[in-house]
């Protein structure tokens, strides 16, 4: 038997949706279903890090699926549907990347710059983020660990914050991921104090 087809499977989450379908995957809506998202999401993390290329080809499809669902949902509601989700992204594509589809300089700097630029054209809405990412986020905005470690913070709780937020920027500064680093130091801590006892 050959590849399944990008639409085969389409046409497949549509069928365990339909009235005939999976009765689970039918009770499910795009609220019930953001566990599994974010689940999946860390299960993929977890599969590039064990460097396992059919583990992660496996988790990338849980992930895809996640995405067909909420994007199944959304059609049978006639809000939006798979062929909207890949719009919108070629079209944030090619708007984000004028050094590939344009004359935009194509410098590191300068496209970190231009991308930011885009994005802020785009009036796109913030939806908060978890505490370590929007760190990353504004650390990686300032650019600088100076405005970080320099900043006259009002309180001994805020400057705590601030040294937090500066370990934050150093680890992103060597390309590490702060999330995954102390994801992976507590994991290391804990098998060391299950090997004290």
């Amino acid at each position: 038997m050959g590849h399944r087809s990008f639409n085969d499977l389409v046409k497949l989450v549509a069928q365990l949706r339909g009235k005939e379908g999976c009765p689970w995957d039918r009770a499910q809506d795009h609220r019930s279903l953001r566990p599994y998202l974010l689940e999946e999401a860390h299960e993929a993390i977890a599969a590039i890090d064990a460097g396992d290329p059919q583990v992660l080809a496996d988790e990338l499809g849980d992930l895809l699926l996640q995405i067909l669902l909420h994007s199944q949902i959304a059609s049978e509601k006639g809000t939006f549907c798979i062929d909207n989700v890949i719009d919108l992204l070629v079209k944030k594509l090619i708007r984000r990347h004028p050094h590939v589809f344009g004359d935009a300089p194509k410098e590191m700097e300068a496209i970190r710059r231009t991308w930011e630029a885009v994005k802020q054209k785009e009036g796109r809405v913030n939806y908060p983020l978890p505490t370590i990412l929007a760190a990353r986020k504004l650390a990686e905005q300032l650019g600088d660990d100076r405005k970080i470690n320099k900043a006259d913070y009002p309180s001994p709780e805020v400057a705590e914050g601030g040294r937090i937020l500066a370990a934050i920027a150093a680890a992103w500064k060597k390309k590490i991921d702060p999330e995954i680093a102390l994801k992976k130091a507590i994991a290391h801590l804990s098998s060391l104090e299950g090997k004290a006892h």
